[in-house]
């Protein structure tokens, strides 16, 4: 019996991975929740920043994107720039393209990934079961990869939660708990401007807090974007397109260089459409940084060195740190410690090779796990259309596999 391929994740890297290595006639088994992040840790009413091109999930055929999904639910077509997609219809979208691709689903968590004596891996499940798979691809997406910088931690000694004194951006589902709150939102990007603009609708009082480098700012609507660079789904500029369609030699640059690209490119930026719902609505606070966080009385407090050299304190009901993810490998407790041990790692992400295999033979990762080694692209939705055919290209050559070719050049012109 040919052993199969396990894709651990149901989110849109790890449902186009399965879709495509599906098409080329491989045995996959995948595991997981579908769109669950999407569905449990984004809060109620946010809006996706990414415009509609940038946020299909890559098929291995025709008729699968988020305007195919649109026309078979028969709601209004998301197409444009213009277009502002709600969240739950981009977890509606995903849903649809995992019963159509992806049918076999398995939802049940994996608990331990581990060698297998006779070659490949053996995987347990929740459910009790063992079975052996000649390769994993590991999509587990933002799961358990939250960061919450140390100054916070201070105030959150049994770590974040909704709550306690300090939580992460990723435990708000709900913000009305926090009507008639004060609150503060510690971040300066999408996910904290967007958190404290819903907030602050929701009946709280709001105050961000962005530290260092991080100002608030928004994005220019999509009429007064630059007309004579190359089109790109972030952005019109030569750097996007570049980054967007060209990542191949991305992994080549110097670790340095690969790191600082994946912090600073899209860094912290609201978007166009927020602008009019956060200012004059949420207060301000832009601070050089956050010196310590204390929770004395089980109120959060946080002492700030301001830019003027100033030290002050802000009081709050509740702190969200919208401070973002951070791979670490040591983090994925569902990797055995041999496995994890093997591993060669940059900065606690995994080196990945061509066709995102890791120094580990048959181990591979996608989505923002890839970052470090195939650029900013594979933080967003639409890093899919690179990952996804060549992740399945490279597996089933790895494996003599024949069949339907599942791959294809991105060879976009600007």
């Amino acid at each position: 019996m040919i052993q199969p391929v396990a894709v651990i994740g149901a989110g849109p890297f790890g449902l186009s991975t399965a879709a495509h290595l599906r098409a080329r006639g491989l045995p996959v088994r995948v595991f997981g929740e579908p769109m669950v992040s999407w569905r449990d840790h984004m809060p109620a009413g946010m809006l996706l920043k990414s415009t509609p091109v940038a946020s299909s999930l890559d098929a291995p055929q025709q008729g699968h994107t988020l305007a195919d999904y649109c026309d078979a639910a028969g709601i209004r077509r998301l197409v444009t720039d213009e277009d502002i997609i709600p969240v739950e219809t981009f977890i509606a979208y995903g849903e649809w393209f995992q019963q159509k691709l992806v049918p076999e689903l398995e939802q049940v968590r994996v608990v331990s990934v581990d060698r297998h004596k006779g070659g490949g891996f053996e995987l347990k499940l929740d459910s009790g079961e063992l079975f052996t798979a000649r390769a994993v691809v590991v999509a587990t997406g933002l799961s358990g990869l939250a960061y919450l910088p140390a100054e916070l931690a201070t105030a959150a000694a049994d770590g974040p939660t909704p709550t306690g004194p300090v939580s992460h951006s990723s435990q708000q589902h709900d913000l009305t708990r926090y009507a008639g709150k004060d609150l503060i939102v510690v971040g300066a990007g999408q996910s904290a401007l967007e958190t404290a603009a819903l907030a602050a609708e929701a009946g709280a009082q709001v105050r961000v807090v962005s530290r260092g480098r991080g100002r608030v700012a928004f994005g220019a609507p999509p009429w007064k974007q630059p007309r004579l660079r190359p089109e790109s789904p972030f952005g019109r500029a030569w750097s996007l397109w570049a980054l967007s369609y060209y990542p191949h030699p991305y992994r080549y640059l110097p670790a340095e260089a690969r790191h600082y690209l994946v912090r600073r490119v899209l860094g912290p930026l609201g978007a166009w459409w927020l602008r009019d719902r956060f200012e004059g609505k949420v207060q301000v606070s832009e601070v050089e940084r956050i010196v310590r966080a204390d929770a004395a009385d089980g109120s959060p407090k946080l002492t700030v060195r301001t830019n003027a050299g100033r030290t002050e304190d802000l009081a709050a009901d509740h702190v969200i740190a919208a401070t973002g993810y951070r791979v670490d490998i040591a983090a994925m407790d569902f990797l055995g410690h041999e496995l994890r041990t093997s591993l060669a790692v940059s900065r606690g992400t995994p080196k990945l090779g061509a066709g995102y295999v890791s120094s580990v033979p048959g181990l591979y990762f996608t989505g923002l796990p890839a970052a470090a080694s195939y650029g900013p692209v594979m933080r967003f939705v639409c890093g899919t259309e690179f990952a996804s055919p060549r992740l399945a290209g490279h597996l089933a050559a790895a494996h003599g596999q024949t069949g339907p070719r599942g791959s294809r050049l991105v060879t976009k012109s600007p």
